[in-house]
């Protein structure tokens, strides 16, 4: 049996859609579906359950479901013993990929990238921003090797690292506003004003919740809050977002945090089954770690 068709059936299931499956792995719909009928005929089993009529979903046999977890062990294990045995002086040359909404925990990739270019410096680093939408379509595709979400996501399709570090809510607007004057923002401070708000996956309903649905009057909605503060600048309304994003020192606009406050749990998530390259299995593994020892930090009471 070749590695390759344990990869491409891991895919699959991960995907629960041969087409979606072939799109990640880079292959043609058909070319995916022979090689699994193949490993289906070597192995003598059903796998895969196919989608009826006008469905593309598959699901797993019994025997799939036991291929899958042999399958996820046998890979690790290959990819834990080429890493052993090509770490002695090779050099780890490659690419890692990010995707990320507005958020000050990018700074814990920052941290990594810094920390490990010491010692691997011809690994190169590729950021890129978005909402959650865009990181999950871009994670799917296999675009990148890592998104940043708040939102919650398929623990069946992705593997995902809780980061022990919360955003904090609150309103940027500008400094001669009238609610400028208050230290923190009630939900009745907002009713009926004009906010600007973005249409990142969950946050809006987060707020909503917060505020109440019926109290929100929505003049424009943003996907970077740079480009929302300059809607705020201009006198549109009132940006709700998260703190530590937009310097307002020596500028015209201020932030004042929510209360009762709001935060946002944010996590890095993966695809589950995927096969790393070296530079971005090692680069996981110092996240693993740098986030184990913040918890910890946390725990003891200090920490960023």
């Amino acid at each position: 049996m070749e590695l390759r068709l344990l990869e491409y059936f891991l895919a699959t299931a991960r995907e629960q859609s041969i087409t979606a499956a072939a799109e990640s792995l880079h292959l043609s719909q058909p070319a995916l579906s022979t090689q699994l009928k193949n490993l289906e005929k070597e192995l003598g089993k059903q796998l895969l359950i196919r989608g009826t009529k006008g469905s593309r979903r598959v699901l797993l046999t019994e025997e799939g479901m036991i291929l899958r977890k042999r399958a996820q062990e046998i890979l690790s294990l290959v990819s834990r013993t080429e890493e052993e045995i090509g770490a002695a002086e090779e050099a780890v040359i490659g690419d890692v990929y990010i995707g990320a909404g507005e958020t000050q925990v990018v700074r814990i990739f920052a941290e990594a990238a810094k920390s490990l270019h010491e010692k691997y410096p011809q690994i190169r680093y590729h950021i890129a921003s978005g909402n959650a939408e865009y990181v999950l379509e871009y994670l799917d595709k296999g675009l990148i090797d890592f998104g940043l979400l708040f939102c919650p996501v398929d623990p069946a399709k992705y593997e995902a690292l809780t980061v022990p570090h919360q955003d904090t809510w609150g309103v940027l607007m500008r400094r001669d506003a009238p609610l400028a004057q208050k230290e923190v923002i009630r939900p009745q401070d907002l009713a009926g004003q004009p906010l600007i708000l973005s249409h990142q996956r969950g946050g809006n309903e987060t707020f909503a919740e917060w505020i109440g649905e019926e109290k929100m009057q929505v003049v424009a909605t943003y996907n970077l809050l740079y480009n929302a503060s300059l809607l705020v600048e201009a006198g549109l309304g009132y940006a709700v977002g998260f703190d530590k994003l937009i310097n307002t020192e020596g500028s015209d606009l201020c932030f004042r945090p929510l209360s009762p406050s709001l935060y946002a749990q944010s996590r890095i998530i993966w695809k589950r089954y995927q096969i790393f390259s070296r530079p971005v299995s090692i680069f996981l593994k110092y996240l693993r770690e740098w986030l184990e020892k913040e918890e910890n930090a946390d725990q003891d009471g200090y920490g960023f």
